[in-house]
């Protein structure tokens, strides 16, 4: 063997044995080596377990974030009736003695709040 030619590394226990800088034997596993080994015996299916249990679990994820989006849904149907009912009487103007401004609110209510108690009950419904 030349001076200018490296050994070749030997295999030991299923592991390349790994050279140092000058091109002789370190005795230590290569790494590199290691890694593929270890790769090499598993399959993608292993990164995430029990293929059933993930997709348990998926389903079960799943089922949660619609549950959070039908409350969500319902929070804001309550806050847009609750904002309808506000908006729909900051717009009347007042006039007259408190008899007729409390008549001109009672109307509005009147006519806004059907709308806001469908709202409500359509959130109520979608949570259930």
């Amino acid at each position: 063997m030349s001076a200018s030619a490296r050994p070749e590394p030997s295999s030991h226990q299923g592991f390349d044995v790994g050279l140092d800088s000058s091109g002789a034997q370190t005795g230590e596993p290569d790494m590199e080596t290691a890694r593929m080994s270890a790769m090499e015996g598993s399959s993608f299916g292993d990164l995430f377990g029990d293929p059933e249990e993930l997709q348990r679990r998926l389903a079960q994820f799943a089922e949660q974030m619609q549950g959070q989006q039908a409350l969500a849904w319902a929070d804001n149907a309550i806050k847009l009736a609750v904002d309808m009912t506000v908006a729909a009487v900051n717009r009347v103007n007042l006039q007259g003695s408190a008899e007729a401004q409390a008549e001109q609110i009672r109307k509005v209510i009147a006519l806004v709040f059907p709308e806001a108690v469908t709202l409500v009950r359509e959130a109520r419904a979608g949570l259930q």
